[in-house]
Parts: structure tokens; sequence; C-alpha cells
């Protein structure tokens, strides 16, 4: 029995302490009681001593005695609450006040009976009995009478320890926090050692060949992921099918959730970590967090400047209008770029029970990139030569806001809580295209000049709040509502100086300002239990609708789109095969609605090289995802073997055609969108980690899958036929003798039909290739090394030298084809990258250092003694 209760509390530890911070690793994991001193009729006891005590053997007596743990006085509500309470002690509680009889008491963790036995590591126990287990780690000991009777709670032991893949009904959980490979980095770095996830070479992450949404603990989040320290995140959360909890709109791939790191302890810690790379790229993080009494404040700053170098070249040719063409292009591109970021949040404990928090971040950032385009062109067998020199200053400042309110009540697993998020901010540009033609003598000829000048504003406003409320018959309630509002705004000049002009015109025609706003709302409601010797299960229904007001600014022409509302069943099931195998299945149905800038009826000239347009004829795609699932666990293994299937009907993707371009009345390849006909992702996942030594983690992942984009229904168009693909990563990290750790990544990706394109912009030049229905990518792998040194007492300073992309073999080619055109598109950005990192970890959690001498302070808030 004791090693069930064991085995559970291990299992419960793994979810209950991922928001640990970084300082506490490799510590024991801690647990919170609180409570309500009264007295016989019910009424708040004041001022009351409670003490916790731990009992130790005494060398010198022989016997067991008490030591002082914690100690504080109830406030003037009777109210009382210990956090950090370690796992591994023998505790009681003792409660006195003048007019009132003294009592002790056991003070310890009083874990639910799991019925069936417990589940091994990285197995799913039935979401009933989890939210349980949750909750007994945040124990309410209820109202406490200062009288002849007193409350037992049963006592246990733990002893937990936190793994790199955690399985959840509905999603998978990667911690991320003693990554090597990715100190210093962004969270872009972050992503490319997740098991699942690709990123391909500017930053985009695609998850099974499609983009996720991206959420920061639990919300949207307007910030992209080379705007995220990656220092800062515990752990990420995969969620290949979203339940009806989260939105149904956005991208069909699913979401990644960033759980950013949080402090818990009383007292405070923080940590700094600088670093440099040998491009001349630095950074700089710190933070730091303190909690004392009703009040936990946090605060993080960042700074990083990047230094980013792209090497390539690019091949085209074209049969248009009877002219035939082709144009080869070597690229050579630099971007210097500096960004800062800060947060700062403060966390109110308002009663035991309710806790009330308020969070704003802030940022800015200027990116310079510069690119040097030698371009050969023939046309009709004439050859010619020119070289584009593009200068671009661009800038933004992100900024954003939220509040939040948690409510626990008496019952074990219900809350209420509710947010308001606001994200911001504003962006800025400045470009200059200078192109110098040159004749067979390599003398210049003529020169072009573009300019292009834009500004804009976005705003994402959500207000949200959830319910959960444990029923009979262990069924779990979980329901909610939520209004998203995005804001959009954009103003762009555009003037030109033709070959033998020395005047710039204004090209109205290829100036894009708009501005436009989005509304969703949405409600879901979700049950969750386990049918006793069939299955565990959660099934739950989604309702949203929404709509979009916009228009040109250049001639108030309105455009509006209103989407009723419609409905998103979601299913997950899981069976307990045995102790150690475990089955589950899940189907989910999701909507992509076009936004905004996809439907704009204009052609945007801005850039020469890659004219674009919207299509407003653009109809929301729909979704219907099913994925089946098995996983094994023995002893430090565990292993996980997912198939998968996903069926869009009217799936929005860029497309590439000819057309006439009403600027300049010729026919040009214009890159828009179109409503492809559906498509289909099938595809078998291996996912494997375990421990094959004592020095030695491996985490292996293996994706086979299958891809196609039907486009019957776009005339001439020429598809890309369907693919078998095959995606693999391996990590390995090896603890080495006087503290040195190394680990050793690689991943690999075979030829591939390029990623479905969902609410992306158009990207830089030349990146018609990424069209989804057009073209495919050649293979590519890559190898990354790191080594850490830690050291000083406690380990509380570490070393990190990184290399990434050893080989310089992450290149990525494209290959695209499509009505009188093919092309080829090969890039190589920051190969060999070397980064050195140092980090230092700091803390104190006597928090009798920020006490005031006054008689007051004998209360020893929050005091913790060794």
């Amino acid at each position: 029995m004791n090693k069930i209760l064991t085995i559970m509390l291990v299992l419960f530890s793994m979810s209950g302490f991922a928001q640990m911070p970084s300082g506490g690793a490799g510590k024991m994991p801690e647990w919170k009681a609180y409570g309500k001193i009264v007295d016989e009729q019910g009424k708040p006891v004041e001022f009351a001593s409670v003490v916790v005590l731990k009992s130790i053997f005494d060398k010198d007596t022989k016997k067991e005695k008490d030591v002082l743990v914690k100690a504080q006085q109830t406030q003037l509500n009777g109210d009382f609450s210990f956090s950090g309470l370690p796992m591994m002690a023998k505790l009681k509680l003792k409660i006195s006040s003048v007019g009132y009889k003294t009592l002790e008491m056991p003070l310890a963790v009083s874990m639910p009976k799991m019925e069936g036995g417990a589940p091994k590591p990285g197995q799913q126990p039935d979401p009933a009995m989890m939210a349980k287990m949750m909750a007994a780690m945040d124990k309410d000991l209820g109202n406490i009478k200062l009288a002849s009777e007193s409350t037992l709670l049963d006592g246990v032991t733990v002893n937990g320890s936190k793994p790199l893949l955690e399985m959840d009904i509905d999603k998978k959980s990667f911690n991320v926090s003693k990554n090597l490979v990715t100190s210093g980095g962004t969270a872009v770095d972050i992503m490319r050692n997740i098991p699942s996830l690709q990123v391909d070479i500017d930053g985009n992450v695609k998850l099974r060949n499609a983009s996720p949404v991206l959420y920061i603990d639990g919300r949207p989040t307007t910030l992209s992921l080379d705007q995220i320290p990656a220092d800062a995140i515990e752990k990420v959360e995969v969620i290949t099918n979203p339940s009806a909890k989260y939105d149904a709109s956005g991208s069909t791939a699913g979401i990644l959730n960033l759980v950013l790191k949080k402090n818990k302890k009383s007292g405070y810690n923080g940590m700094v970590n600088v670093g440099a790379d040998r491009f001349g790229g630095s950074n700089i993080m710190g933070n730091l967090s303190v909690r004392q009494n009703k009040v936990n404040v946090s605060l993080m700053f960042m700074n990083m400047r990047m230094r980013n170098n792209v090497t390539g070249n690019s091949d085209r040719s074209s049969t248009i209008g009877g002219t035939q063409s082709s144009i080869a292009q070597d690229i050579n591109s630099k971007t210097k770029g500096n960004m800062t970021f800060g947060r700062l949040g403060m966390d109110y404990y308002v009663s035991n029970r309710a806790t009330l928090s308020v969070a704003g971040f802030f940022g800015q950032g200027n990116f310079d990139p510069t690119e040097d385009l030698k371009i050969t062109t023939k046309i009709n067998g004439v050859t010619s030569f020119s070289n584009r020199l593009s200068n671009t200053e661009r800038a933004f400042k992100p900024r954003g806001l939220q509040l939040g309110f948690k409510q626990n009540f008496k019952t074990e697993g219900e809350e209420l809580s509710a947010d308001l998020n606001y994200f911001g901010g504003d962006n800025s540009s400045n470009a200059v295209y200078s192109t110098n033609y040159y004749n067979a003598q390599n003398a210049i000829t003529g020169n072009q000049i573009q300019k292009n000048i834009g500004e804009g504003n976005n705003k994402v406003l959500t207000v949200q709040t959830d319910y959960v409320k444990p029923l009979k018959g262990k069924i779990t309630l979980e329901t909610g509502a939520k209004i998203q509002i995005n804001y959009n705004k954009n103003l762009n000049n555009n003037t030109l100086k033709a070959v033998g002009s020395d005047i710039y015109k204004d090209i109205t025609s290829a100036s894009v300002n708009y501005e436009g706003e989005n509304y969703v709302y949405a409600a879901y409601v979700s049950f969750a239990g386990k049918l006793p010797k069939l299955f565990s299960y959660k099934v739950g229904l989604r309702g949203e609708s929404s709509k979009y007001d916009g228009s040109l600014l250049a001639n108030n022409q309105k455009f509006s789109n209103e989407y009723p509302i419609s409905l998103f069943p979601s299913i997950f099931l899981t069976r307990e095969l045995s102790k150690t195998d475990q089955l589950q299945l899940s189907v989910t149905r999701r909507v992509n609605r076009p936004n905004f800038f996809q439907q704009i009826p204009y052609v945007d000239y801005s850039d020469s090289l890659n004219i674009t347009r919207g299509n407003p004829n653009l109809v929301p795609e729909f979704t219907t995802s099913s994925e089946i699932s098995y996983s094994h666990s023995k002893g430090n293994s565990t292993f996980l073997a997912s198939g998968y299937y996903k069926y869009t009907n009217n799936l929005i993707t860029r497309y590439l055609s000819q057309e006439i371009n009403p600027i300049s009345g010729k026919t040009d390849l214009i890159n828009t969108y179109i409503n492809a006909n559906s498509s289909v992702t099938y595809g078998t996942e291996f996912t494997y980690t375990t421990k094959l030594k004592a020095f030695w983690d491996l985490t292996a992942n293996l994706n086979f899958y299958n891809s196609k984009i039907n486009t019957q229904n776009i005339e001439n168009a020429q598809a890309t036929d369907a693919l078998w693909t095959v995606f693999g990563k391996i990590n390995n990290s090896f603890t080495l003798p006087q503290k040195w750790v190394i680990q050793l990544s690689g991943d690999y990706q075979g030829k591939t039909n390029m990623p479905i394109t969902q609410n992306q912009g158009f990207g830089p030049p030349m990146s018609q290739a990424q069209s989804s229905s057009q073209g495919y990518i050649k293979p590519f792998y890559g190898v990354d090394i790191a080594i850490k040194k830690s050291f000083l007492k406690n380990d509380i300073a570490s070393a990190t030298l990184s290399v990434n992309d050893i080989f310089r073999t992450r290149g990525n080619t494209q290959v695209s084809y499509g009505e009188g055109f093919t092309q080829t598109y090969y890039r190589l950005n920051n190969p060999q990258l070397v980064r050195l990192n140092l980090s230092i970890r700091f803390g104190q959690m006597d928090m009798s250092i920020f006490k005031r001498s006054s008689k007051n302070a004998s209360s020893m808030d929050g005091m913790q003694m060794q």
C-alpha cells in the first residue's frame, strides 16, 4: 500500500511542481497548508500562535525532538498560511492562544485513494483523480476549533522528480529548464529541441508540417518566439488536438503553450545570465522573485544584441506572355538587432483561497537588415546584370497587461478564475531598395531606387473566465467563456525613382494603408471522469462566432464579414491496458478563418520581387483531427506511439500564378491566397525517453507522415503529389564527474511538401517558393553540442559553451513550380554558431532579513529554519 501511495505521489509531483524556479532544481518538492482558527461558536481567533514543528532524531539523547520549522500569528479573520513545507519530514501543527486549550495535530499530505492501482510515470490517470491529487498539495485544513476537538490528517511521505516528458489527457509537456544548447538563446532555440516540432531557417515552427498557435501561460500572445528568452521558459506544452477549453479558431495545427518560470517559495531568489556568440551577438538576462506574507513580486529583464548572417542563392525560370526568362540570384544578407524586454508581476493572496495577480511587460526592438543580391537575368536569350542593395530599419515596441483572479473553494478541485489580457505594440519600418544595372563590360548603365516607409499598430484584448467543479460520481465539470478583440492598422508610403530620373514619384497604388478589427466570442463546457474498468474520458463542446470590419484608408473602402456560431466537439478517451500500458483516442474539430490581410483585394508592389495580393473571396477552412496513442512505461523509460489523421476542407494556402499586374499592366507572377479544395495529412509518431545509464539520458523522436493538397478546384493548378516524409530528433545528455554535463543533439528532415501556411505573412523577397501547394523542401540535417560546468558553493554558478549546426548542414532548399515557372531557393542561416553563457543563481529563504525590529517581529511570518 505504501508503495502504491509513493508511486501516486511521484506521478503527482511531476505535474504539481512543473513550475518550480530554476533555482529550486534538485531540491525536494514542497507543499502548502492553510486554514482558519475559530472558537466553539465559529468566530475567528485573532493573534493565535500557529507553529509548524519537525521531529528529528537527537544523536546526543538518542530520542526524537521537535524543532521549529515555521511560525506565525493568525490574522484578524483567523487565517493562517504556510508555504514551502518539506515533504520528507514528520511535521505537526501546534496552535495556542490565551484562554484556549493548546492544540497539536499531525501535519501531512493526505492523498486520495486510487482505485485500480497507481499508473506508471508517463501514463495518464483518470482526470477526476488527477484533480484531487493536484488539490492535495495545496491543502486547505478548513476551520480548526480551539477546543477539545481536533481534525487529524493522515500523513504520507513522498520522493519525486520532474521528468522530461509528462503526459496529460489532451497534451504533452516537455520540461526544458535544463536544456543546455538553448542557454542564452530565444524560444526559437527551445523549439528546435522539442520532439514533434520542426523549425525552418526563418525560425518558423511547424507541428506535423503546419504552423501552430503560440500561447504564454495558457493565453494567446502577440509576441513572437524570437522575442521570448529561452531562460525564462520552464516547460513547453504541445497540444496536437486542443480540447474544447482552447480556441477553435486559429491554426488547425494545434497549440504551443510556453509556461514561464515562477517563484513559489517564501523569501527571495533570482538568476543572472550573460553570454556572447562568435558573430558579435550578446545577451544579458536577470530575474528576481520576492515573496513575503501575502505578496509575491517578480521582475525579469532581458537584453539581446543579435547578429545574423545568411547566405544563399535562387534560380527561377518562367514563361510569361510568350516571353522566356530566367533569373539567378546570389544572396548575402546580414541583420543587426537589439531587443529589450521586461516584465513586472505581483500576486496578492487576498485569503488562503483567493489570489489576485497583475503583471505588465514592455519591450523595444530595432533591427537593421541589409541584403546584397547579385542578379543575372536572361530574357529571350539576352543576358543582363544587376545588383540590388537593400537597407532596412525596423522597430517594434510591444507592451502588455495581465490581470487575473483565482478563487479556490473548500471542495477539493473546485476553482474559479477570471483573466483580462492585453497585448499590443507599435512598429515602424524604413526600407531603401537601390538597384544598379550593368552592361557586359560591368559598367553601370542605370540606377533605380525604391523607398518604402511604414508604420503600424496592433492590439489584442482577451477577457476569459473558467470554472472547475468536481461532481458526484467522480465527474469533473469545466466551463468558461471568452471574448477576444484584435485591432490592426498599417500605414505605408511607397516612392520610386526610375532609371534616368532624378525625381521620386509616389506610387499610391502600391501603398497599402488599412485598419481592421476582428471579434471572437466563445463559450465551452466539458465533462471528465472515469467509467470503472472501461476508460477515462473528457468530452466537450465549444461554440464560437466571429466577425471583422476593415477599411482601406486611401479610398475609405469598407470590408466586413460575419461568421455565425459554429460548434466544435472534442472527445478524449483513455484506456488502461495494464499498470504499464495505456491507450488513448481523441477526435476534435477546429476552424481557421481568413484574416483581414489575407482578404484585402489589393496588389502590394512595395517589393517588386515579391508582388502580393489578397483574396476577398476566401472562406473559412474546417479541420477534423483524430489521433490514437499507445504508451508503455517501465522503470525510467517511456515509449509513446501515435497515429494521426487530419482532413481539412477549403484549405487556405498561398498560391503563385500569372496575372495582369494592375500597376504595370503587364503579366506578372502574383503571390496570393486561395481556398484549395481540401488537404489530408496522416502519419505515425514515436517518442522514447530513457535513462540508458546512471549518467546517460536519451530522448528520441521519429515521425513518418504523408501530406497532400487537392487543388483540382483551381484552374491550371500544378499541385505537388502526395509525399511520404520522415522527420527525427535525438537528444543525449551525459552527467560526468566533477560537475560536467554534455548534451549532444541532432535532427533530420527528409524531403517534404511545403508547410501549410496558415495566418502568415508573405515573407522576405523571393520567398514565393513557400506556397504550400506548389513545391517541396529538400532533405537536410543538423547537429548541436553543449558543455556545461557548474561551480561555486551549492553549484550556484555555471558556464555553458554551445555550438549549433556543427557541420553547416541546416541549409534549406525549396523547390517550387506552377503555371509557367519553376524555382529553386537555398539559404543557410548562422552556421556553426558558437555561444558562451555564464549563469549565477542567488536566493535567501530566511525572510527575517526583511523584517523591522519591533515586537511584531516575533510573529516570524514565513521564517524557515533548518
